[in-house]
C-alpha cells in the first residue's frame, strides 16, 4: 500500500502533485489485478486507493442483483470502502430510482454538485448528519458488461478542492471500465466452471448408469482390485481361474479378461459346464468325426476349435466329470486335441478362462476334482467380490440395471434417493444377478415412474435390511426360513416340506448334514424328492452332500 498522505480534502491540505497520484493510483491497481484476478479483492483495494489517493471516499460498487420471477429489477452494495456492513446493506436501489437507480436505467454517467441540493439524493447508505459539514458532491458511473449497464460506481468528495470534478471523472471511468472488465472475466470463467462441474456430473453419472471399463461397472475397492489384477495378466497366456460366488459376474469378468488381452479381434467362446449332459461333454468340448455314435453324420469341430486363436471360458468347471478332467489337462498341457472317434492330433492356440464357485483345493483333497487339472487351472486365481464386499457399488448397478430395464420395456422408471439407498442395506446372496432380476422386477411393476423406499417391500420378499438381517442361514434351522407358498407332489397332494413356487437364494452352507439325512429319510432316499422339500435343485443338494462328506 502507499504510504500515508495528507487528507486531500482538508482545507488545509498542502498542494498535491494530482497527476503524480493519478499515476500512483493506476501503478498500485495495475499491480492488484496482476497479484490476484479475484474481483472482490481488486474492486475493494481499487475503492480503498481512490479513498486514500485522491478523496473520493465511501466509494461503492453497486451491481444488479439475480432477477427472480415476477420481481422488480434491484442492485445492491456488493464492495464497498468507508461504509460499515449496516451502511453496506441499506444500499439497494430499484431501476430508476435516486441517483444511483438512474445511472442503472439509463447507462449514462451522474454529478451530484451538492448532494443538499440534490433531492434525487437519497441518504440511503450513510445519512446526512454522518458526512462532513462541508458542501459533499457524489459522482456515479456506469460499470457495463458486454454493453450492458449492470452496476455502477460511486464516491463522495469534498466539492471545495484544488482538483477539478472533470479530473475525477475520467479517473473513475477508467477505473470503472477496468471493474467492468474484471466482472466480466468472472464470469466467463464462472461459466466455464459450470460447464466443466455439468460435464464432469455428466461423466459421473454415465459411470454410474452405463458400463465402465470392459462392461464392469462400480469403483470399489474390492472390485478396483480384482480389475487390477485382471490387468496385470490380460498379456499374459495363462490359465485364469475366476473364484467366487455364484451371480457376482465371472462371465463379465472372463470377456474383461479377452477384450485386455491381444486375443481380442479373436473368438470367445462360453461354455456352461452345469448345463451340458454328461454323454456330451467330450462331443460339445472337443468335437467328434463323422459316424463317432450314432447321430453323427457328419463330422463337427468342439467349442475348443471355435475358440482357435482367441479365447474359451468354461464356466462351473467343478461340475466336468472325472473322465473328461484327464483329457482337457492333456489339452492345456500339449495344445492338442483329439475329436471323438478321431485318430488325428488338431492343434489349437486358445487361453482357457475357468470359473467356479466350488472350493475346488478341498474338492480335490476329497478326490472329487484332480488335483493335476487343479494345479494347471489355478495359475493365476482371481477372487471376485460378493456384492456385500462391494456395497458402495449398488447405487451405480442399480442405476445401470434400471436403464436397461426401461429401454427393454419401453418404460420410465426412476429409482428415488430413499429407494436406492434401501437397496444398498440390504444383504444380496444372489450378488450381481439377484440386484439386476429385482431392479427388472420394480421397473416392470411399479405403479408409478418414480419407485421409493415404501415400495420395496412387495417386490422384495424376505430380504431383509442388512442393519436388520437375521443370523447366517447356517446358524438356523431350516424352519426358521421365510415361508413361503408349497409346491405340489407329484401325487398331488401338498407336501408341507415341498419346494416353495419360486426358491429364494441360499448360500452353500444354507443346510448342515442334520438337515440333509433328515430330507432324505423322509423321502425314502429320493434326491430329487429331498432336494425339492428344501428348495434346491438336484445339483445344489448333491453339492450340499458332499460338502457335508455324506456323499
Amino acid at each position: 500500500m502507499p504510504p500515508h498522505r495528507t487528507d486531500p480534502n482538508a482545507p488545509d491540505a498542502t498542494p498535491t502533485d494530482w497527476h503524480a497520484q493519478e499515476l500512483l493510483l493506476m501503478r498500485e491497481v495495475m499491480k492488484l489485478v496482476g497479484r490476484s484476478l479475484a474481483p472482490a479483492f481488486v474492486l475493494r483495494e481499487m475503492l480503498h486507493l481512490m479513498s486514500e489517493l485522491l478523496g473520493l471516499n465511501r466509494g461503492r460498487m453497486v451491481l444488479a442483483d439475480e432477477l427472480s420471477d415476477g420481481a422488480e429489477r434491484t442492485a445492491s452494495v456488493r464492495h464497498a470502502y468507508g461504509l460499515t456492513a449496516a451502511e453496506a446493506a441499506r444500499g439497494v436501489f430499484r431501476w430508476g430510482e435516486g441517483i444511483t437507480g438512474r445511472v442503472l436505467a439509463s447507462g449514462l454517467p451522474a454529478i451530484v454538485q451538492d448532494v443538499d441540493a440534490e433531492p434525487l439524493f437519497l441518504f440511503r447508505t450513510v445519512t446526512r448528519d454522518e458526512l462532513p459539514p462541508q458542501t459533499v458532491a457524489y459522482l456515479a458511473l456506469p460499470i457495463e458488461l458486454n454493453g450492458v449497464t449492470i452496476g455502477v460506481l460511486g464516491c463522495h468528495r469534498i466539492r471545495s478542492r484544488q482538483r477539478h470534478l472533470s479530473d475525477d471523472m475520467a479517473v473513475l471511468r477508467i477505473l470503472a471500465t477496468l471493474a467492468g472488465q474484471l466482472l466480466q472475466l468472472e464470469q466467463l470463467v464462472a461459466e466455464e466452471r459450470r460447464q466443466l462441474t455439468a460435464r464432469n456430473e455428466a461423466l459421473e453419472r454415465a459411470l454410474e448408469s452405463a458400463s465402465a471399463r470392459y462392461g464392469l461397472i462400480g469403483r470399489s475397492p474390492a472390485l478396483l482390485q480384482a480389475l487390477s489384477e485382471l490387468e496385470r495378466v490380460s498379456q499374459s497366456q495363462a490359465t485364469v481361474l475366476l473364484l467366487g460366488e455364484s451371480g457376482t459376474g465371472k462371465e463379465l469378468f472372463a470377456r474383461a479378461v479377452h477384450l485386455a488381452s491381444g486375443r481380442r479381434d479373436q473368438p470367445f467362446i462360453k461354455v456352461n459346464c452345469s448345463a451340458i449332459p454328461d454323454t456330451l461333454f467330450e462331443s460339445e468340448l472337443f468335437g467328434h468325426e463323422r459316424g463317432a455314435f450314432t447321430g453323427a453324420h457328419s463330422a463337427r469341430p468342439g467349442w475348443f476349435e471355435q475358440a482357435h486363436g482367441g479365447t474359451i471360458f468354461l464356466d462351473e468347471i467343478g461340475e466336468l466329470p472325472l473322465a473328461l478332467q484327464a483329457k482337457l489337462l492333456r489339452t492345456l498341457q500339449e495344445g492338442t486335441l483329439v475329436r471323438l472317434g478321431g485318430q488325428r492330433e488338431i492343434r489349437i492356440d486358445v487361453r482357457l478362462v475357468a470359473a467356479t464357485n466350488r472350493d475346488l483345493a478341498q474338492e480335490a483333497a476329497a478326490g472329487r476334482f484332480r488335483q493335476d487339472l487343479y494345479y494347471r487351472l489355478n495359475v493365476i486365481p482371481i477372487r471376485l467380490p460378493s456384492l456385500r464386499e462391494r456395497r458402495e457399488d449398488i447405487h451405480a448397478l442399480a442405476l445401470h440395471f434400471a436403464s436397461r430395464a426401461n429401454q427393454a420395456h419401453q418404460r420410465n422408471v426412476h429409482l428415488a434417493p430413499d429407494a436406492l439407498a434401501r437397496l444398498e442395506r440390504l444383504d444380496w446372496p444372489g450378488n450381481i444377478r439377484e440386484l439386476g432380476n429385482v431392479i427388472e422386477r420394480l421397473v416392470l411393476l411399479a405403479d408409478d415412474g418414480v419407485v421409493h423406499a415404501r415400495d420395496l417391500a412387495r417386490h422384495l420378499p424376505g430380504q431383509p435390511d442388512m442393519e436388520t438381517a437375521p443370523p447366517p442361514a447356517a446358524a438356523r434351522s431350516t424352519s426358521a426360513l421365510p415361508p413361503m407358498a408349497p409346491a405340489a407332489t407329484a401325487g398331488g397332494a401338498m407336501d408341507a416340506g415341498a419346494a416353495p413356487l419360486v426358491r429364494a437364494y441360499q448360500s452353500a452352507e444354507s443346510h448342515d448334514a442334520t438337515t440333509l439325512q433328515a430330507a432324505l429319510a423322509r423321502h425314502g432316499g429320493n434326491q430329487s424328492r429331498a432336494a425339492q422339500s428344501l428348495g434346491l435343485t438336484l445339483r445344489q443338494f448333491g453339492y450340499r452332500l458332499r460338502k457335508a462328506g455324506l456323499r
